[in-house]
């Protein structure tokens, strides 16, 4: 049996307002999964996601469902 858990991870709103849009720092997000995987969770899909901020600025984000075998 699993457990599973959706994120919506993406930056803040402050690159987005300063440069019209903003993206996902790759670091960042590399250490976000990988503090997930040290808690047991594995991502199963993930779908980029942009959206509109503002009207004017957009923002990229993911979401980003994870499982893991249920204790």
């Amino acid at each position: 049996m699993y457990e599973y858990k959706v994120v919506i991870y993406q930056e803040g709103m402050l690159g987005s307002l300063l440069l019209g849009q903003s993206k996902v720092n790759p670091v960042r997000f590399s250490e976000f999964l990988n503090a997930n995987a040290k808690e047991g969770w594995e991502v199963t899909t993930m779908e980029k996601d942009v959206r509109r901020m503002l009207l004017f600025f957009s923002r990229e984000g993911y979401v980003v469902i994870m499982r893991r075998k249920r204790a």
